[in-house]
């Protein structure tokens, strides 16, 4: 496969999910992402929760790791799309415009390592940048491990880094590597060590595994719209079939987009759980929906369905910026929780705040102190 094909692979779409091309194409890229030309819809000025949010669901590919990747040949810079062209400007610009007080940050392109070797070694210089922004920054970035579980003794010294050095608040890891999802035993190694942390593990969507990466599995749509959501999805129910958060209960799984279709197929996994093997009855689906965590990046739809299915306090804000620009963040993100009317005040600065320090809370050790009002 040709290096150009290869920019185009799953690894290129990482965190395109709810973002189209065509729109970041118009912007000028990562700095025009962040222009003030447009106010968030229905945004509550005098809300000191809208002035204090925590995004958790926020991308970011460090200038100092695609140095190196280039000088790897891991990356063209020249080839890199929009959403690997990440700075710490237009990030800053981004948040302060839509009022989030810290980002949850989300290394890129942790799967692109050719070996054990140069995967540890990209993951240090990961972490030295990321440990230069947070501190270039006080309070503004927290951030995830990456897990690189095709070398799983790498991911254990990454773990053990992530957490005791760089201070990290969970850990990510793609949907599924090379076909076999979350959920399947063989990554239980992994799990029971988050699950002696009491960690937190993102997940995050890519192209499914039965087409070339890269192509589009619908001809004209990209694998983003639809084929991202049902990565999630697959994930999250091959966990629940398989009792993943049984055998690791002190592991919280965040699901992004709002969770895929999962809660949009939740009657019906009820009712058809017979069917999977191990069979399952309704009582599991239900209690293992409640227990997965949902973020709002994507944007979500209304979400009286999510709401019903796991509650508003299971839901985290997120944004998945760059992926999704400015202006689909403040047009369509935001607005989708300030005017759900299935939401209160009260719910809603859960999902801005409260929420995630419940879940990570060794987050307020990074966290931009709230505005007085909101204390």
């Amino acid at each position: 496969m040709q290096e150009s094909t290869e920019t185009m692979s799953r690894r290129s779409l990482l965190i395109a999910g709810g973002a189209a091309a065509t729109t970041v194409a118009t912007t000028g890229g990562a700095s025009a992402l962040a222009g003030e030309e447009t106010e968030p819809q229905g945004s509550r000025s005098g809300d000191d929760a809208g002035r204090a949010k925590i995004d958790v669901h926020h991308h970011v590919t460090a200038p100092a790791w695609v140095d190196w990747a280039e000088r790897e040949g891991l990356v063209r810079r020249e080839e890199l799309l929009w959403w690997a062209r990440w700075d710490a400007d237009s990030a800053l610009a981004l948040m302060d415009r839509v009022g989030i007080a810290t980002a949850v940050l989300n290394p890129t392109m942790q799967d692109r390592y050719r070996s054990a070797a140069q995967a540890r070694e990209g993951l240090s210089v990961l972490f030295e940048a990321l440990a230069d922004l947070m501190a270039a920054h006080p309070g503004r970035f927290a951030v995830l491990g990456p897990a690189v579980l095709d070398h799983p003794d790498v991911t254990t010294w990454a773990l053990h880094h992530a957490f005791d050095e760089l201070g990290a608040v969970g850990v990510s890891a793609k949907a599924n590597y090379n076909g076999v999802y979350l959920g399947d035993p063989s990554y239980d190694r992994f799990l029971a060590q988050l699950d002696e942390r009491a960690a937190v593990l993102f997940t995050h969507p890519l192209d499914l595994p039965s087409g070339p990466p890269g192509v589009p599995t619908v001809p004209g749509i990209p694998n983003f719209m639809c084929d991202f959501l049902l990565d999630t999805t697959r994930a999250a129910v091959n966990m629940i079939r398989t009792g993943t958060l049984d055998r690791h209960p002190h592991v919280s799984v965040v699901l992004p987009h709002a969770g895929g279709f999962l809660p949009a197929i939740a009657t019906r996994m009820q009712a058809f759980g017979s069917f999977c093997t191990p069979p399952l009855d309704a009582a599991r689906v239900r209690d293992h929906l409640h227990r997965f965590y949902y973020d709002t990046a994507g944007p979500s739809a209304p979400s009286g369905t999510l709401v019903a299915t796991a509650g508003a306090d299971r839901i985290l804000f997120g944004t998945d910026w760059p992926a999704a620009s400015a202006d689909i963040i403040t047009g369509f993100t935001v607005p989708a929780v300030e005017t759900d009317p299935v939401f209160t005040d009260s719910q809603r600065r859960g999902i801005y705040r409260d929420n995630a320090l419940r879940l990570m809370p060794t987050l307020r050790r990074d966290l931009m102190p709230a505005p007085v009002g909101d204390r």
